[in-house]
């Protein structure tokens, strides 16, 4: 039974995936994470095994931002599969050069963990520009 409701989650979170989004639409993925999209990108669409480069600006739900990657000096460069739930799946919707806001569920996130400012538990919202896929 495990393994046909993992079967419909992933045939599910592909369908997701391969339907086009444009800016001002807002998807909602299986696991609960929305995908509002702000501007639309004219490139590529990244994988799970992708390395993306991003500019993000992470928040609490009460609106205290808690990240971002202008703290950082300019955007981030991570592989996609092993970063928080969330983004892998939010990331894969946007195309190089777009713009999304990702509401993510706690269960997405850090969870029950938590992790430095962000409590445990907590929802999270990012807003994230896909700046380029691989190194």
């Amino acid at each position: 039974m495990k393994t046909a409701v993992a079967l419909l989650v992933a045939l599910s979170v592909s369908a997701a995936l391969a339907a086009p989004a444009s800016a001002g639409t807002t998807e909602k993925l299986p696991s609960g994470v929305v995908v509002e999209h702000l501007v639309d990108g004219n490139g590529p669409k990244p994988t799970a095994a992708d390395t993306v480069k991003v500019n993000y600006r992470g928040t609490l739900a009460n609106g205290t931002e808690f990240d971002s990657s202008a703290k950082h000096g300019g955007p981030a460069t991570f592989p996609l599969g092993r970063v928080i739930p969330c983004w892998t799946q939010g990331l894969q919707t946007i195309k190089v050069g777009g713009k999304a806001k990702l509401t993510c569920p706690a269960a997405t996130a850090y969870g029950e963990r938590g992790i430095g400012p962000i409590p445990p538990n907590s929802d999270l919202t990012f807003e994230v520009e896909l700046v380029g896929i691989g190194n």
